[in-house]
Parts: structure tokens; C-alpha cells; sequence
């Protein structure tokens, strides 16, 4: 680690190097001013940056950038600060660079269906935008209300209607941004398709690493005429599971489908009173949208099968506001969490459908093993796992062990046929789990691509891809702590 006066000395180069690009009040350098962006939502890592850039137009970016690779200063690009792996966390002797003014919806266009934004625009904020044509942008992530648009792109969000009508990845049209060293770059095309290699599907989920995206054009869609929810109780969360896997296979694709436990059911009840079956071991809300007829024929379909697989009880939204209100606990377990724990580790693995019970039977027991609670919310459609890890970071043993249980939930999403991130990223939160998924050959293909839009490695360096040494390091301590759960998974 560098001392302080060789990071007084570098921050100084570094705001000198700034200034020449930037007006002053867009550099921010004090402690007092800086600690904000220490960290993002995963709150138990954190790191003060060397100076935080706070550029206003895209001019001004492409000159950050160009500085900073002139001067071989890292870069992490940050929107609203709300991702949950640490994927925003800044670099010690870096800059982070806040693309929080970008928030202008540059165009709706009602007959293309597309809208063209800012990277800092809010994501619930176009669909605000847009419904004054009858339209919407459909990715829905839980902290839609906050995250931005650029966000959205860097982890490839989702949220409870993604299975039905996709991640951020499914609809995007275009990316514009910058590479480190300010080079323009656009992803992706108005027409149907665009030339050449699928580039934006690499840049979609980067997390950073490649670019700096700074607009995006999405598509929208026209809001269905009808909504209805089923909320669906079970007595036993192997029959949800089972329930979830039934669906499925019925060749029904609900706009919604999600599970939560019973210790996640009480939390949300108590705070947002969405109605919820206190008794029941797990609940499942089954949306399904389209024409009343549509609407109507699903969601008998659907009652059907949940009734076949053990539900206790069915409750069938009969308006809007009761659908909102089935939803509004599910919206909000991440602030229910925080209200019933000092603080939360949020994981985000993905797990076959049909192995959803294994999994919260799994997790039952490595609560018991590292004395922690675990309340658990689901993407159970597509089996995105959201367990939420509760701990006190006061407490640095808590930590401690929320860490463990975190890495032992995500070896065993792998070892189930799952991997280990979904929709939040791997950030710093999950580069130790990396090696258990993949193979150092595979990491070595990922830091190519890596190197082939960035080869000096200073945009949001050290996330996402272990090194070899890192991998290599991990494995030992497994063995050494009895940690070794599956060892065939692990390939240092």
C-alpha cells in the first residue's frame, strides 16, 4: 500500500492533470467531500477515492479519460450507487468518475419505440417518460426507482418481469461511450442488426471493464391492456419449488414469477402490510399480462397447476391497486431486510428451476453452521436467488462468517448446475467464486477480451476476473479451513 504522502503526491498530479479538462467545481479531492463515493450498495467494502470527477458533458468524459491513460490512473465509472457486488468501489490511488449529471432523455420516439437516454437517467424514469405514448421499458429491477440506466448496462439488470420479457441485454438498441483511452465507440445500431461482430452483447454485463457508456437507446413497448397477480401460499417450500418447475413445464411464461420464504414474508409484511399468509412456508406471486382474455385464460392456468402442487391458498388480484400491493412486499425486502438486521449481504446466484428446494433446504443448514440468518427472495422463474445474508458489521466475526456462508451458497449454485452471479455482478464481491466456476484458461480468455479494449488495465481494474495467484491463494485457504465443499469443483 502506498503511504500517504505518496498519495498526497499522486492525488496532486492527478487534480493538476484534471483541471486542464475540467471546471473546478467538477473535481472533488477533500476526504469530507469524497467519502460519499466510498463504496456502492455492498456497503461491507469500501475504499475513498483519490479524486471524484463529476463531468458534464461527453466532451468532457472523453478528456477524463484521455488524462487518465496518459498518466496511467485508474478508472471506475459510477452511476447512482446503488449495484450490490462492489463493482463501483474506487480504486486507491484512482479516480471515479460520476456520471451522475448525464440524466437527460435526449428523445422518445413513439413509432420506433425507442428511447434515447443519458447513461445517469433513472431507469423507472423512462418509463415515466414513455407513458405518455402508451409505452414502457419493461427490466424492472428492484431498485428501479434509483439505479440508472448506465447501471442497468454495466451488470445486465433484470428484475420481476425479466422472465417474460428479458434482461437489459434483450432491450437495448445502441450503446455510445468512450474506451480508457477516449476513443469513441458505439455498440449495436438503429436498423435490425449492425455490422460485424455482436460487441454489445460482450460490453452489456462488463461491468465497467470495457467502456464507459454514456447514452443508450432502448426499446419500449406498449403497455399490456390488463395485469393480474396470484398470490399463492405453501405449507412447504419443496411444493413452491415443485410449483415454480410446474409452471414452466405447462408452457406457461408469466410477466412475473417470484418466490419468497417465510422469514422474508414477515419482514415485508411488517413493513409495507401487502396482505401476506404470516403461516405460510413460502409464497409464490404469479403475474400475468395481456388482454382481459389473455389474462383470464392464464391465470386459470396457472391456479390449476399451483392448486395441483400443494398451494394452501389462492388470492387473484381483483384491481390494479391490490396487484401494486401483492408487489410492493416483494419490491421491497431489500429495505425490509435493513429494517430487521444491521446489515445484509445480498447474494446472487443463479440454480435450475427444479432445484430451488435443494437450495433453500441447503441454506437452512449453513445458517445453523455459521450462526447467521438468511431471509431468501427469488427470481424463481428463471431461478435467480436472492438470499439476503443478515449480519452486524460492528461485529468483525459476523462479517466474517456472512462471507463464508455467502461463498458457500454460491459454490453450491455451481455445484447444482447454476453459476455464480445473476443479475448483480461479481464486482469484489464474488472474484473468489469466480474460481470456482471457472477454469484458469477460461480467466484467461475473459482478461483477453479485457486487454483488447483496454490494454493497459486501468478501467475498473482488479473486479470481475481473478488472477491466477488470486485463484491459486483461494484454494489454499479452503483446504486449510476445511472449506473444501465440493472438490471437483474448484480449479486452481
Amino acid at each position: 500500500m502506498p503511504t500517504a504522502p505518496q498519495r498526497a503526491e499522486r492525488q496532486a498530479q492527478i487534480v493538476r492533470g484534471l483541471e486542464a479538462v475540467l471546471p473546478r467545481h467538477a473535481l472533488l479531492w477533500n476526504p469530507e467531500d469524497t467519502t460519499p463515493y466510498e463504496c456502492d450498495g455492498l456497503t461491507a467494502y469500501r475504499q475513498r477515492p483519490l479524486v471524484v470527477a463529476l463531468p458534464e458533458t461527453e466532451a468532457q468524459v472523453q478528456a477524463v479519460l484521455r488524462t487518465c491513460h496518459t498518466l496511467g490512473v485508474p478508472v471506475v465509472a459510477r452511476g447512482a450507487g446503488t449495484g450490490l457486488s462492489g463493482g463501483a468501489m474506487p480504486h486507491a490511488l484512482g479516480v471515479t468518475l460520476s456520471l451522475a449529471r448525464f440524466n437527460n432523455i435526449v428523445k422518445i420516439d413513439p413509432l420506433s419505440r425507442t428511447a434515447v437516454v443519458q447513461c445517469g437517467v433513472r431507469n423507472l424514469a423512462i418509463s415515466d417518460a414513455a407513458a405518455a405514448h402508451d409505452l414502457y421499458y419493461a427490466p424492472d429491477p428492484s431498485s428501479q426507482i434509483a439505479c440508472t440506466i448506465g447501471g442497468n448496462v454495466a451488470e445486465n439488470s433484470g428484475g420481476v418481469h425479466c422472465l417474460k420479457y428479458g434482461l437489459t441485454l434483450h432491450n437495448i438498441v445502441k450503446i455510445k461511450g468512450f474506451t480508457m483511452d477516449g476513443e469513441a465507440v458505439e455498440f449495436g445500431s438503429d436498423a435490425l442488426d449492425a455490422p460485424g461482430y455482436d460487441l454489445m452483447s460482450i460490453v452489456i454485463g462488463s461491468e465497467g471493464m470495457l467502456a464507459v457508456t454514456t447514452e443508450v437507446t432502448v426499446k419500449l413497448i406498449p403497455k399490456p391492456q390488463l395485469a393480474s397477480c396470484i398470490m399463492a401460499s405453501f405449507d412447504d417450500i419443496r411444493k413452491a419449488g415443485d410449483a415454480v418447475a410446474a409452471i414452466i413445464a405447462a408452457g406457461i411464461i408469466p410477466a412475473g414469477l417470484e418466490m419468497m420464504d417465510k422469514p422474508m414474508t414477515a419482514a415485508v409484511e411488517d413493513y409495507v402490510h401487502a396482505g401476506y399468509d404470516l403461516n405460510a412456508e413460502a409464497i409464490l406471486l404469479c403475474e400475468s399480462d395481456g388482454t382481459p382474455q389473455e389474462v383470464d385464460e392464464e391465470i386459470a392456468r396457472m391456479s390449476a397447476v399451483l392448486r395441483t402442487h400443494g398451494a394452501t391458498a389462492l388470492a387473484v388480484s381483483r384491481d390494479e391497486a391490490e396487484r401494486l400491493k401483492f408487489w410492493s412486499g416483494r419490491k421491497n425486502a431489500f429495505p425490509a431486510s435493513g429494517r430487521i438486521s444491521p446489515d445484509y449481504m445480498c447474494m446472487d446466484s443463479t440454480i435450475p428451476r427444479k432445484r430451488l428446494a435443494d437450495m433453500l433446504l441447503a441454506i437452512q443448514q449453513m445458517e445453523k453452521k455459521y450462526d447467521l440468518r438468511c431471509a431468501n427472495v427469488f427470481h424463481a422463474g428463471d431461478g435467480n436467488l436472492h438470499p439476503l445474508i443478515l449480519f452486524d458489521a460492528n461485529q468483525a466475526d459476523q462479517l466474517h462468517r456472512a462471507e463464508l456462508f455467502g461463498a458457500d451458497i454460491l459454490e453450491t449454485s455451481v455445484a447444482m448446475g447454476g453459476t455464480v452471479t445473476g443479475e448483480h455482478g461479481v464486482g469484489v464481491e464474488k472474484l473468489n467464486s469466480m474460481c470456482v466456476q471457472f477454469s484458469a484458461e477460461e480467466n484467461e480468455q475473459m482478461f483477453g477480451v479485457k486487454r483488447a479494449f483496454d490494454a493497459k488495465g486501468l478501467l475498473n481494474p482488479g473486479k470481475v476476473i481473478p488472477t491466477l495467484q488470486r485463484c491459486a491463494e483461494y484454494g489454499k485457504m479452503l483446504v486449510r479451513g476445511g472449506q473444501l465443499k465440493h472438490p471437483d469443483l474448484p480449479r486452481f
